[in-house]
């Protein structure tokens, strides 16, 4: 019986994420095999599960809901900020990602979807939250 991935195993894999239309987002089939190290954050955590049990070289594909995913969307992640709070080198267009620093100094991204002259809408949920994914996966080997 081959080897199969542990929660807190080391492997190398090819990965491909894609929309549920199958527009690929990322991936390296194409390219270097990642390793990570699942249950590190390296990899979301519902992606880490899809893992879970799955043999060294066979390929499998996952099409997982939004809130299997990445979440929904949360509205209450939208946050308009005056223009003024922002720190003068901030690039200010549409469609920015911006970086952010909490108050105990861990970073945070958020991407910038309207500006007007006085305020700037920030999403704060990630990318691909509401979305169906399709996340294509080959494990090649556990270290």
């Amino acid at each position: 019986m081959s080897e199969r991935v542990l929660p807190d195993s080391l492997v190398t894999l090819n990965y491909r994420i894609a929309t549920a239309d199958d527009k690929e987002l990322i991936g390296t089939f194409a390219s270097t095999p990642a390793t990570l190290q699942l249950g590190s954050g390296e990899l979301a955590p519902t992606l880490e599960s899809c893992l879970e049990g799955l043999p060294v070289g066979e390929r499998h594909v996952f099409l997982l809901e939004p809130q299997q995913a990445f979440g929904l969307h949360n509205p209450e992640l939208l946050k308009r900020i005056a223009r003024a709070e922002l720190p003068p080198e901030s690039r200010l267009e549409a469609r920015a990602l911006m970086e952010f620093s909490a108050p105990g100094g861990a970073k945070f991204s958020g991407l910038v979807r309207e500006l007007d002259e006085q305020t700037v809408l920030i999403d704060f949920n990630h990318p691909l939250a509401g979305q169906a994914i399709r996340f294509e996966v080959e494990v090649i080997g556990i270290l």
